[in-house]
């Protein structure tokens, strides 16, 4: 059996938590991360006969009985995952229709995965059902999204065209546009289940003063996402208040979907 510390999965969820941390957008115990993996890969490092403890969770989740993930912990620091990934990270496989995650490593301090848990695995069952690549949910609070959530309209396509127009390449990297939920109390079934049908249509969901939600194939994916979306909320909250003069039109955006092979969500271009 491998050191389950050398595993390619465990040294990518460290740096790309430790990214995020040292990104901003992840302060003190904000944000979590969750991918799902093959039980091939996973067996190469532990035994998945033996489980450590058996975890409620509070939800049911057919879709995914029997499947791995590698979760980042309830009240954990992002900071912290480089130095204490066992203590940090958990490794489970859900089992009674979802209602049960099993340990099979991590927590070793006692604790369990995030309260975001249900959002969490909502979102992949919804993001696996729109492609069955998409293996990674992350959550994160990047300062410029959630200011722009305070001062610009949560119209879905206006928020969308927004971040758009502020760099050439949003449209290429997210043309399925951004979903957007207003205030909801978070660490609920109930703010799952919403996130979970906005996955439905697009990758990345804002929810309105708090953070957002990203799905891709890979943690690199997911993060590269994110990133872009933040830097054009960056762009846009630099010059919010001041007159435009120029901006990248719809026909240039037209442009980018044909030079590119992307096409942009249906009705948000003229």
């Amino acid at each position: 059996m491998k050191d389950i510390l050398t595993a390619p999965f465990i040294l990518e969820m460290i740096r790309t938590a430790t990214n995020m941390y040292d990104h901003g957008w992840d302060e003190r115990n904000g944000g979590n991360i969750s991918l799902l993996l093959d039980e091939a890969e996973v067996k190469e490092y532990l035994d998945t006969d033996h489980a450590i403890r058996a975890i409620p969770t509070g939800f049911s989740a057919p879709e995914l009985d029997g499947k791995y993930f590698l979760v980042t912990g309830t009240g954990k620091y992002f900071k912290n995952v480089q130095y204490a990934p066992e203590v940090n990270l958990g490794l489970v496989r859900l089992a009674d229709g979802g209602e049960t995650a099993e340990l099979l490593w991590g927590y070793t301090d006692g604790g369990k995965f995030t309260s975001e848990f249900p959002a969490h695995m909502m979102s992949h069952v919804a993001r696996l059902k729109v492609d069955p690549n998409n293996r990674v949910v992350m959550h994160c609070h990047p300062a410029n999204l959630l200011a722009m959530t305070y001062v610009h309209d949560l119209d879905e396509r206006a928020f969308t065209r927004t971040l758009w127009q502020m760099c050439t390449e949003c449209i290429v990297v997210f043309p399925d546009g951004v979903n957007v939920l207003p205030w909801m109390l978070c660490g609920t079934n109930e703010i799952g289940e919403a996130t979970a049908k906005k996955m439905e249509t697009a990758r990345l969901v804002v929810w309105a003063q708090h953070g957002i939600y990203g799905a891709g194939k890979d943690l690199d994916e997911t993060f590269g996402l994110i990133e872009t979306a933040e830097k054009a909320a960056e762009i846009y909250m630099k010059i919010a208040h001041l007159p435009l003069k120029q901006t990248i039109t719809d026909e240039q955006m037209h442009q980018l979907e044909a030079h590119f092979g992307v096409k942009a969500r249906e009705g948000y271009l003229a």
